[in-house]
């Protein structure tokens, strides 16, 4: 302006392509208002300002500047198509695309190869690949573009069989083309052929790009090819792409999901520069693992160093939060959706994985109110409440929303009924159970699958009805899996019926050999028939197959710090005040006249010596820490990772009565409320 050149196209044509093409400008509003400012707006500059709208997140803006410059009298070149086509295509606006082809067969453009292939490429990413061969049938002159345009758009629909007949077709391939073949196999989960086309291409000296390794890192993530994932590691930091952040989290997401963790994190410490993603992959390689806390820890790292979280963010951190019964920080970061994350908090997902949270932290009422928000309720929510609904001992309120899906039209699925029946199994209620059993099949036709079978015979077991839970093993069309066995080998120990349970169990360690599971369960039972020598023996076999028990561990959330206990735990730093804390609870247990039952404890030893292992237990660790560390009347929530013994639950219920607080103790398959001595 100072000089004197904002009067002239040239220059105010150059600065309009410095705003709209400079990386991370975001120049698109301060060029408008310079396009406005220019009196006759040469051909270049209405070019310029269409391809800035058709690269801006409303695709869709520059046909409307293209139907404003024609009303002018203006008329376009082979430069303007191009960009309107790719506008059709981000907009998935195929109607608009058409009446755009109109327009190129008006001005006489069909044989401008760029107009050419941007429009075969307009119909195949609008999913007419049909109508895109034809355009690409009608060309004398095919070059490696317009061939893989049609590629991708054969891939984008998953018919690779004749995408690979086109690629066969290039005469001279490129590494685009190349690229397109790869993804178009990885995309529709075959692996194994993109992986050996990106073998052919190494061998065809087509040297790979950015694009093309990163596709074959998520194939080799996806596939659990990490030997080849380290030999495409060595080749990135061989060939100066090394510090490529999207080459970088690939390898993190890779190493991660194969369970090389450390490796995984030392390329992510080693990170100048981290953007969202980076962090959100290292979140969702530790909750891919299960390793919940750590996951919790990156997530409360990122917050501290001031980094911004996003919705994908939330949906790896929001499993780990219900996982780990966290739900101060599960608040947080509802809250935080509901104030930085407007325009996202209808995400579906999002919403859902919040019902699951509250849900899994013991408080349905807060998983229900965010249900009721939701004005559009999904299957996937609708399932989710359900589930919650049924770990809670809720089979009325399960059944009611069953009752409301059908009446808004939502059909149910088969994770429906899988909520549905585990709700009558936590109940007890094996009618309801049998009747909704039934009319999965003869009023929804969904056929019952492992899930289902395994929900009604842990139902039928859970109530004593071993010949009708065996009826309905003998009849199911598939092999019943070792959750199966495992859910009527628990009824075998709950109702004592040793004979069944030492069949059962001969099964279970045939079918699973390497889980400890059933070798503990049948010990339980020889426990309680006081059978010491069995129990013994099985415990050896246990040994000598170098097989361990899971250790049962229990935590709870204080000031949104996950705290952890193993039985008899005393590494926590404030060891001497929690066991303190169980002296005086043995002590108030004693005054009520509770007597400990146990018959559980897998040792043949004095009365006394079996009450004391008892008094250790996780879950009384971690109830005890409670109490010392909050205020009175506060609610504890506790989460175990295996069943609550039967001594405990005995002992907690009292706790709350004496200490006048509610404790909602959820382990491996339902939640506990104990308030005022009851359960």
């Amino acid at each position: 302006i100072k000089i004197g050149l904002h009067n002239t196209n040239y220059a105010l044509s150059k600065l309009l392509d410095f705003c709209i093409l400079t990386p991370y400008f975001h120049g698109l509003p301060y060029a408008i208002s310079v396009f406005k400012s220019i009196q006759e707006p040469n051909q270049l500059s209405w070019n310029t300002m269409i391809r800035g709208h058709a690269l801006s997140s409303d695709p869709i803006s520059a046909l409307n500047l293209y139907v404003y410059m024609i009303s002018l009298g203006l008329s376009p070149n082979s430069y303007t198509f191009p960009f309107l086509f790719k506008s059709c295509a981000k907009s998935k606006a195929a109607q608009e695309g058409k009446q755009i082809h109109a327009q190129i067969l008006k001005y006489g453009l069909t044989v401008d190869l760029h107009v050419h292939t941007s429009l075969i490429s307009m119909y195949a990413q609008n999913g007419i690949v049909e109508d895109a061969h034809k355009v690409f049938d009608t060309s004398s002159h095919r070059d490696v573009v317009s061939y893989t345009a049609m590629i991708t758009g054969y891939a984008s629909r998953g018919n690779m069989d004749k995408a690979q007949k086109m690629f066969d077709e290039i005469p001279i391939k490129d590494v685009v083309s190349w690229n397109a073949m790869i993804s178009g196999y990885a995309e529709i989960g075959r692996y194994k052929e993109a992986l050996e086309l990106f073998n052919e291409m190494m061998k065809m000296d087509v040297k790979p790009d950015e694009s093309t390794m990163a596709t074959v890192l998520s194939t080799c993530t996806h596939s659990g090819n990490v030997e080849l994932g380290r030999q495409i590691h060595s080749w990135i930091d061989n060939h100066g792409f090394g510090s490529n952040l999207k080459l970088v989290n690939a390898l993190i997401d890779l190493y991660s999901k194969c369970g090389e963790m450390e490796r995984a994190h030392g390329l992510f410490e080693g990170l100048q520069y981290k953007d969202v993603i980076s962090w959100n992959t290292l979140i969702g390689g530790y909750a891919y693992i299960n390793h919940h806390k750590e996951a919790l820890l990156v997530f409360q790292e990122m917050l501290k160093l001031g980094e911004t979280p996003n919705d994908v963010t939330m949906l790896s951190i929001l499993p780990a939060c219900a996982h780990l019964g966290a739900i101060d920080i599960g608040r947080w970061i509802h809250v935080y959706i509901d104030k930085k994350l407007k325009g996202i908090i209808t995400n579906t997902s999002l919403q859902t994985s919040l019902i699951d949270m509250y849900a899994k932290c013991g408080n349905i009422e807060a998983a229900n109110q965010v249900f009721d928000t939701i004005l559009n309720k999904s299957l996937s929510s609708c399932n989710a409440m359900i589930f919650g609904f049924a770990m809670h001992g809720r089979a009325d309120a399960a059944f009611d929303l069953l009752s409301r899906m059908k009446k808004d039209g939502i059909e149910p699925d088969d994770i429906t009924f899988v909520g549905l029946l585990s709700a009558c199994s936590h109940a007890g209620l094996s009618d309801l159970g049998r009747k909704i059993f039934k009319s999965m099949t003869l009023d929804y036709r969904i056929e019952p699958k492992l899930e289902h079978y395994g929900c009604m015979i842990d139902l039928l077991g859970r109530s004593g009805l071993f010949k009708e839970a065996e009826e309905l093993i003998n009849s199911m069309t598939m092999e019943p899996d070792g959750v199966i066995w495992g859910s009527l080998l628990k009824a075998c120990k709950i109702h004592k019926n040793l004979e069944l349970g030492e069949l059962i169990a001969q099964k279970l360690m045939k079918i699973e050999p390497k889980n400890p599971g059933s070798y503990v369960l049948l010990s339980n039972i020889y426990a309680t028939s006081a059978r010491w020598d069995d129990v013994a023996r099985v415990r050896t076999l246990l040994n000598d197959k170098g097989l361990k028990k899971v250790p049962g561990c229990s935590s709870i959330e204080i000031d949104s710090m996950v705290h952890e206990f193993l039985i008899g735990d005393k590494f926590h730093p404030q060891n001497k005040e929690i066991y303190k804390m169980l002296e005086e609870i043995d002590s108030l247990l004693a005054e009520t006249g509770f007597v400990s039952d146990t018959s559980e404890v897998l040792q043949e030893m004095e009365e006394e010596l079996k009450e004391g292992a008892l008094s250790y237990h996780s879950e009384k660790l971690a109830i005890a820490f409670g109490l010392i560390s909050t205020k009175p009347g506060t609610k504890l929530r506790i989460v175990k990772n295996l069943r609550v013994c039967r001594n405990c639950h005995e002992a907690t219920k009292l706790i709350s009565k004496i200490y006048k607080r509610e404790i909602i103790a959820r382990d491996r398959s339902r939640f506990h409320h104990f308030k005022d001595g009851m359960c």
